[in-house]
């Protein structure tokens, strides 16, 4: 194995007081630095593998022997079973303490846990998944959740959150979706780098997951290869964690467990150094996702046994084992002793695990001497506020012919079928305290409130007879249920059917980690529950409650009967039911935009709007790839007009193009916008993607009222790989328009080739009252812009 170059830019710059502690240690004591310990006192295992792969399982009598060396990391402390959270934090700062007395060197542990809906820890309040929050298209409203669950962690010692996933979504069979937040890189980009800017205020770390290439798997299966070619790793699943390092300064970063192109992720050092250190100038910690080292033996076999996986992923950049020993222990100092391996590798990593614990004042002399919190409101008041805008800001209405809003005049009578609609559980995704982890403890109650949708539609309906009939599972293909379904509807004015997922781990469910499916159908009858309750004449309102988009054009666009209405959410949270129950009622004008595209079928899979001509459908084949709504998409209780009124005609490649974008409610009710910009490459010297969002502003508008969102945009939005796979903006003719969403270019544009904005900062607008056309030109002018990471990532905007 090749010695590591001591002046490479990937060794660590570090304090004196670092490197005099590094002096100090054995090997056994740096090897404890760079391993976590899974406490796993109550014997409940929450992960495949976990039984059979972690190294020495919790026994109380054995810390001390355990932790002789030390230790870098505490695993979940909070998140493997249900613990008092009072209770557990009067554990762990004894614990901590001990550690600091008994150990030689004194260090405590890092404790990290699970964030990714909330902290997932029993009573804390649980968020909207992250598809929701791509639906919400609120990048200040993510960074307000991230400093909540931030706050609640750092009451608790606890010291980094793996989250936020930054994996770009290409295949909605992946189970692992409704823990993406969006199909465009630029939104997850956005939004993701909002949540870590929010977590890391409150002084947790945040950990991107998972890098890179995870989610475009082989049909839509987790764990398997990816074939990605380098463009579409480099201009796809990269920026994201390229805009969450250089501008959200996140200080962590998790290694993926899949390979691109055989080559396995935890033993690619051309991007967890190469890529992640050298060209971007990362400085945190690496670590890997649980048993990912030993995945290099088990499932990659690249590495014949544990040792040799460890000097694989050790050498590639892979600082912390998580989550615990099993390859970075015995193994890797046999590795070590036998000269197989140099020991600086070891040392780079121990240094960043000591820099890492410096920066959260893990090595101060003051920590965890004061006393734990006595008790603490992980569900407070402020958790629930944003809890409540979130999931409502995130509630997509795909149709409605006017049965939508109900009000005094539907009726008083409805009737609430489906198997979601009074379980708690299908608002909540797989990573929430709920799914991941209660599922195996049915005794224990969940902590929190969290009002079903029945619920919260008896408390928006004070007046109504509100009946439910459940018809269904989620799973299962038992129609017993359908007669007393039938006769609920008849009995009622409208009928709402509430169906979709249940969130899991690894086949305790429809969706989520390891619940992959092979059809974008509803799972088990529950689209037959919704044709049943359709053969009443019933007026019918179909929510789903799901953690991916299903394929449901007989809801939408059938020729036979088919809902009155249909309304979208993924996974909504705590605050979930009550969000869509004021959907349904009107007190909530719904103002979610789809994340990702909803699927024409499964065979149309895998599909993304940021496609090539050859991406859509032609004369040349039988099949067509449009999805049923496009990317970007949502309906109102209001109208909105869009009107393009000036962009600039020229810009230097390298630059930036304003663009103004009027937009108006021209209804009788308030609502929110999502104003989207979006553009196309006209000519590339790559396929290039027909359209392109280029950046968005959500705005609230009274009746009537106008405003002008300015968008700032760098070419750099234009950006791709060309031949030699150099990220460059060429020069050119580039399309910009706005729109309701990707598939709409339906919109005004004013002046005769597009006037210029006046003077800058003036706020002006010329051209007004010219012809119109639906598409401005700009053309990129100047010699090809190689991009760096100085170059600007972000479209700013403002409103006037």
């Amino acid at each position: 194995m090749t010695d590591l170059d001591v002046a490479s830019p990937a060794t660590p710059t570090v304090s004196e007081r670092v490197r005099a502690l590094h002096a100090q240690m054995t090997l056994e004591e740096k090897l404890a630095q760079i391993v976590g310990y899974w406490l796993d006192q109550g014997g409940d295992v929450v992960a495949p593998m976990q039984g059979e792969m972690v190294a020495g399982r919790q026994d109380p009598g054995k810390l001390s022997e355990v932790t002789a060396h030390g230790l870098g990391h505490y695993t979940r402390v909070y998140g493997t079973r249900p613990v008092d959270p009072a209770e557990r934090a009067a554990w762990l700062w004894e614990e901590q303490r001990r550690l600091k007395r008994e150990t030689r060197l004194g260090i405590p542990a890092l404790v990290h846990e699970e964030c990714l809906t909330g902290l997932a820890a029993w009573k804390a309040a649980t968020f909207p998944t992250p598809l929701a929050w791509g639906a919400s298209f609120d990048p200040d409203l993510v960074e307000e959740m991230g400093r909540l669950i931030g706050g609640s962690m750092k009451q608790l010692g606890i010291h980094q959150g793996l989250a936020p996933v930054l994996d770009v979504i290409r295949d909605p069979r992946w189970g692992r979706v409704d823990e993406c937040i969006a199909e465009d890189p630029y939104v997850v980009g956005t939004l993701g780098t909002s949540y870590v800017r929010g977590l890391q205020d409150a002084g947790v770390h945040a950990t991107l997951k998972h890098f890179a290439g995870y989610s475009g798997s082989k049909g839509g299966r987790n764990h398997a290869p990816v074939s990605a070619g380098p463009r579409e790793v480099a201009d796809v699943f990269l920026p994201p964690f390229e805009m969450a390092v250089l501008d959200g300064r996140a200080r962590s970063v998790m290694a993926s467990y899949n390979d691109v192109d055989g080559v396995p992720m935890h033993s690619a050092q051309e991007y967890l150094t190469g890529l992640l250190r050298e060209e971007w100038g990362f400085d945190g910690v690496v670590v890997a996702d649980y048993f990912g080292v030993a995945f290099l033996t088990v499932m990659h076999a690249i590495a014949a046994d544990r040792g040799q996986a460890a000097a694989l992923a050790l050498e590639a950049g892979v600082d912390i084992e998580l989550p615990s020993g099993d390859a970075y222990l015995a193994p890797l100092a046999e590795k070590i002793r036998a000269g197989e391996l140099d020991e600086a590798y070891v040392d780079r990593a121990v240094l960043r695990a000591l820099a890492q614990k410096e920066q959260l004042g893990l090595l101060d002399a003051d920590a965890f001497e004061g006393a734990p919190p006595v008790s603490i409101d992980l569900d407070s008041p402020s958790h629930r506020d944003v809890a409540r805008r979130l999931a409502e800001e995130s509630v997509v209405l795909l149709s409605n012919d006017g049965v939508l809003p109900l009000g005094a005049g539907t009726g008083a009578r409805v009737a609430l079928i489906g198997p979601n609609a009074d379980r708690s559980e299908a608002l909540m995704g797989c990573y929430s305290f709920a799914n991941h982890v209660l599922a195996h403890h049915p005794e224990v109650p969940l902590g929190f409130e969290i009002p079903t949708v029945t619920e919260a539609l008896r408390g928006e309906l004070p007046g109504a007879v509100v009946t439910f009939a459940q018809g269904c599972e989620v799973e299962g293909d038992d129609t017993s249920g359908f007669p007393q379904a039938v006769a609920a509807a008849q009995a009622a004015d409208v009928a709402v059917v509430v169906v979709g997922d249940q969130a899991g781990l690894f086949g305790r469910g429809t969706v989520g980690e390891g619940n992959d499916s092979e059809s974008l159908e509803l799972p088990g009858v529950q689209r037959q529950l919704v044709e049943a309750v359709l053969a009443t004449g019933t007026p019918v309102v179909m929510v789903l409650l799901t953690g991916r988009p299903y394929a449901i054009g007989w809801a939408l666009d059938g020729d036979a009967a088919k809902p009155g209405a249909v309304v979208q959410a993924f996974f909504p949270g705590e605050e979930g039911g009550t969000a869509v129950a004021g959907v349904l009622t009107g007190r909530v004008n719904p103002s979610g935009r789809l994340p990702v595209s909803l699927p024409r079928s499964t065979g149309s899979q895998p599909y993304s709007y940021l496609r090539p001509i050859l991406g859509g459908p032609s004369e040349v084949t039988s099949t067509d790839s449009t999805p049923l709504r496009p990317f970007g998409f949502g309906l109102s209780y209001t109208t909105f007009g869009r009107e393009l009124v000036a962009v600039d005609r020229e810009v230097v490649a390298g630059g930036t193009f304003r663009a103004v974008v009027r937009v108006t409610n021209a209804g009788d009710v308030a609502g929110a916008d999502v104003v989207q910009l979006y553009g196309h490459d006209v000519l590339g010297s790559v396929a290039r993607p027909t359209v392109q969002l280029l950046g968005y502003r959500r705005v609230e508008l009274a009746p009537g009222e106008s405003v002008t969102v300015t968008f700032e945009v760098p070419t750099q939005r234009f950006a791709f790989s060309d031949r030699s796979m150099t990220r460059i903006v060429e020069p050119g003719d580039v399309e910009v328009w706005a729109g309701a969403s990707a598939g709409d270019n339906e919109v005004q544009v004013v002046a005769e080739g597009i006037a210029d904005l006046d003077e800058p900062g003036t706020g002006a607008i010329a051209g007004r009252g010219g012809p119109t056309s639906d598409r401005a030109t700009v053309k990129v002018t100047g010699d090809v812009h190689r991009v760096t990471g100085a170059d600007p990532r972000w479209v700013t905007t403002t409103l006037s």
